[in-house]
């Protein structure tokens, strides 16, 4: 299976487009008026994952969300542009050419530190709201065995094909989803499973896994100025939530707010939820 079919099986396949900015072929969708708001998902995560948020902020803000490269549609155009800091490049292409001016970033995960990335590329005011941030490196040995490992994946044809062979198995999405300590539903569980069939969706997730550093990201958090609202869920085990407070201290403009009972999955658990607080912070 090659790229994610948007068949209108797809959460809101009538409002996806495919833009060509270089180097990618990127899979864009946008609904609603107002003040833009740009949605950046995590590692292994495309546009589905704001499916109901998309909805409910569109309700009054210009909505925009975006595949990262190689994952969901979006068609890598070079294997070799998949860090941060080259990802943060490549996506601030297709934001002056389309001519975007977000007012606000919501970002999940791995696409929170991007978010960051961004306010300092683009050097406005923009406001970010974060769910689950992951802003620090791995600890001790995974922080050295994962990115080799991850690389071993994504240069080796044979390992890669492994490993994605694995990813499509039965079951193995439900797995994989309590890793995460979210519970969703069953149409995000049938959408997950759809991306992991996907080798372009797969491979684009372990090249951005390979090359992804934050070294440099987590140094510069003090000087990144902008406000920063970080929303965690207490349940989560896939990033700690301990981390993200340590972020925050580090940084001059940025809150934490924790919720008992959500995991890593926090915006497709409780999409009104993080709607609203991306609402109140464009208010203050």
């Amino acid at each position: 299976m090659g790229v994610v079919d948007l068949s209108m099986e797809w959460p809101h396949a009538e409002h996806s487009r495919i833009v060509q900015v270089r180097p990618h072929r990127w899979h864009v969708q946008e609904m609603g008026q107002g003040e833009t708001v740009l949605l950046l998902h995590g590692a292994s995560g495309s546009t589905h994952s704001w499916r109901d948020v998309m909805t409910d902020l569109a309700r009054d803000h210009h909505v925009v969300a975006v595949d990262l490269p190689g994952h969901g549609q979006t068609k890598l155009g070079s294997r070799h542009r998949s860090s941060l800091s080259l990802m943060a490049q490549d996506l601030q292409s297709l934001i002056d050419h389309e001519g975007w001016v977000p007012k606000a970033i919501l970002a999940h995960s791995a696409g929170a530190a991007l978010g960051l990335r961004l306010l300092q590329v683009a050097n406005k005011d923009i406001q970010l709201v974060a769910v689950n941030p992951a802003l620090t490196p791995f600890k001790g040995l995974a922080g050295v065995l994962f990115p080799i490992a991850a690389r071993l994946v994504a240069l080796s044809p044979a390992m890669a094909k492994l490993i994605k062979r694995r990813m499509a198995g039965p079951g193995q999405v439900v797995s994989l989803m309590e890793t995460t300590g979210s519970k969703i539903s069953p149409e995000g569980l049938n959408l997950y499973a759809k991306l992991f069939r996907s080798e372009s969706h797969l491979d684009g997730a372990l090249l951005m896994m390979a090359q992804w550093k934050l070294d440099g990201l987590v140094a510069d958090l003090p000087k990144i100025t902008a406000p920063c609202t970080f929303i965690v869920g207490t349940n989560d085990k896939a990033v700690p939530p301990s981390s993200v407070f340590d972020s925050a201290r580090k940084m001059p403009n940025a809150e934490v707010i924790a919720y008992d009972g959500y995991g890593h999955l926090l915006h497709e658990e409780a999409p009104s939820l993080v709607a609203d607080h991306l609402r109140a912070d464009l208010r203050k």
